[in-house]
């Protein structure tokens, strides 16, 4: 299950489609910034010991993320840097491209001159921004996942009502008592979709089915979200 947030609409979030990297030099140090699109929750500890493993002899592995439906699921880590000084500079900038489900990791070569505060912030915001800039955007859909089990008898009337909705079957399976698939629907529209799916289903108006709270046969399950 992909980790989601926002974009356009609350059926749609911004991350990038694929790994990218930029690089500044600011008074003899180097920086090097990673660019990840996170997938599961855990990915983002991967990458970063990734780039541990790739820099070790870096003198800091700074690094920010942002994941979920909210804004409450972020890190920012300085790794030895002044506080406030480059997780949050990194943070910001993938807020700034309002993306997420993102991490990003810059790696600092000290370069002999101290940068101050100020210079700090400057050189981890400004490399955080020039993977971003690297990246290729991917809007994707916030969608549910259900299970959708009927007997076989209703086999006809549910693939009709999928149909009508525009809502692809997948991974269906078959048993002795009948049939169980998946269908994705949009986050926002799935009230509206079971509305007008248990009308279809039992031929009746949205009206009538709004009081319908199972149809015969047919039962559904969320799986994920």
């Amino acid at each position: 299950m992909s980790l989601l947030v926002q974009a356009k609409d609350p059926d749609h979030y911004l991350t990038i489609a694929a790994p990218c990297t930029g690089e500044l030099r600011e008074r003899g140090s180097k920086f090097i910034a990673y660019a990840f699109p996170l997938l599961e929750e855990h990915d983002w500890q991967i990458h970063l010991e990734a780039i541990r493993k790739e820099h070790p002899k870096a003198n800091h592995h700074c690094f920010a993320f942002r994941l979920g439906l909210d804004k409450n699921h972020y890190r920012a880590n300085d790794d030895g840097e002044p506080s406030g000084t480059a997780g949050r500079p990194i943070l910001g900038q993938i807020d700034s491209f309002g993306l997420t489900n993102v991490l990003v990791v810059v790696v600092r070569y000290f370069g002999g001159t101290l940068l101050g505060t100020a210079g700090l912030i400057s050189a981890y915001r400004d490399s955080a921004a020039e993977a971003l800039k690297n990246a290729d955007l991917l809007e994707k859909s916030v969608e549910i996942i259900f299970f959708i089990e009927f007997n076989y008898a209703m086999t006809s009337p549910v693939m009709n009502a999928l149909k009508k909705l525009g809502l692809r079957p997948q991974n269906q399976t078959y048993s002795e008592e009948g049939s169980r698939l998946e269908v994705a629907i949009l986050k926002s529209k799935i009230e509206d979709t079971f509305l007008q799916f248990k009308a279809l289903v039992m031929e009746i108006s949205t009206e009538e089915a709004a009081g319908v709270e199972q149809v015969n046969g047919v039962e559904w399950l969320m799986v994920s979200c």
